[in-house]
């Protein structure tokens, strides 16, 4: 595979536009479901840990980026310069007994394939690693199994680090320590022995714990007879919308303007995905919920965490790369910065029987040879 380049807009995408907000952060309590941490009222409830209030948030610091997720987990995320394609991501879960977990990949230059062989150096000094199942033999993954804190503590103070296989790439350290910093500011670490850069002696027990999840009720399954992806013609009704003939003229093409979806959310409620342009690797829906028929058409609301307090409040009805499944009632979506779909966004709904409500939401905003299923969450439910 040739040299992968991360200079690419994702303005579109809209993937650097978490708010901002600290852990304790005084506004984080009027946040609608934030988890609030009681104070205690006897001796039992003050041994009991605190619960960690956080919002989701991603931020940049020079070369790398830091993201904490709803669930209080985070990640700090390191690139290549640009025009290559290498990374180490270091994730951490919320709570006094977490330990960072270091994993680290490149794709070969042009043709250089090895036998899958990875290694980590930090200012020319070696750190063991082994191949981490996550990876393939092109595109080998490291993961550092012991000494995960003798590596943070190595990239914080270093200046070059050095990811080997069958090519080397450099992974620049420009704002390494700022955001692990930043990561146990969030995690409420600081100045006790779990944090990843400024340790002291406050006790690991108040480190807070991992916040409930929001709990999502999918509507049961229905029959799908008649609806599905192959074959499905816009309802008169929905057509006669102006934005919706003006997507349908927009994707005259054949092979766009057949990719009409629908689905059965219910006896009284259908799902429509109207095809709306294409780019070379992504295809663009707008949905719509309709009565029998598709009577009484109206926009689909999905949320995304593009708003104040990063809850899931910024909303319109169209996708890239969309999908329904309705065995799992939920709606998909996978915008690629590009078409080896190493950096976008990815998200889906699940439909609850009078709304789509977001589920799980995930993003990478640089181009680096990072695989999906790597990237870091920013949303989730349970």
């Amino acid at each position: 595979m040739k040299t992968l380049s991360r200079g690419v807009a994702l303005s579109a995408l809209a993937l650097s536009a978490f708010a901002v907000a600290g852990c304790g952060d005084k506004d984080a309590a009027k946040t609608p479901g934030a988890p609030q941490a009681a104070m205690p009222a006897t001796a039992a409830a003050a041994a009991s840990a605190p619960v960690l209030q956080i919002r989701a948030e991603t931020k940049q610091f020079r070369d790398w980026s830091a993201t904490c997720g709803n669930d209080g987990t985070c990640w700090a995320f390191g690139f290549a310069p640009e025009f290559a394609a290498g990374w180490v991501r270091i994730t951490l879960a919320p709570g006094p007994d977490a330990q960072p977990q270091i994993l680290f990949g490149y794709w070969p230059d042009g043709d250089a394939k090895g036998p899958g062989q990875i290694a980590l150096t930090i200012d020319d000094r070696a750190f063991a690693a082994a191949l981490s199942a996550e990876g393939e033999a092109e595109a080998p993954i490291g993961e550092i199994r012991t000494d995960a804190r003798a590596v943070i503590d190595a990239l914080a103070q270093g200046k070059v680090m050095i990811i080997r296989g069958a090519s080397s790439q450099d992974v620049s350290l420009h704002g390494a320590a700022a955001a692990l910093l930043w990561i146990d500011e969030k995690q409420g670490r600081l100045n006790t022995p779990t944090a990843l850069i400024r340790r002291g002696d406050r006790p690991a027990s108040t480190v807070p714990v991992a916040p409930p999840l929001p709990t999502v009720t999918r509507a049961p399954a229905v029959d799908q007879a008649g609806f599905g992806d192959v074959n499905q013609t816009v309802p008169a009704a929905l057509r006669s919308r102006t934005e919706v003939g003006t997507c349908l003229k927009e994707s005259a093409m054949p092979a766009i303007s057949d990719m009409v979806m629908s689905a059965r959310l219910d006896a009284r409620t259908e799902l429509w995905g109207v095809p709306c342009g294409a780019g070379a690797y992504n295809v663009t829906h707008n949905w719509y919920l309709t009565g029998p028929g598709g009577r009484d058409p109206r926009p689909a609301i999905l949320a995304g965490t593009a708003g104040p307090g990063a809850d899931p409040v910024m909303a319109d009805n169209s996708t890239v790369n969309g999908a329904y499944d309705p065995k799992t009632r939920t709606l998909s979506a996978f915008a690629k910065g590009r078409g080896i779909g190493d950096c976008g966004s990815a998200q889906t709904w699940a439909w609850t029987g009078d709304r789509f409500t977001l589920t799980m939401e995930s993003t990478m905003g640089q181009c680096a040879g990072v695989r999906s299923d790597l990237w870091p969450v920013a949303w989730r439910t349970r």
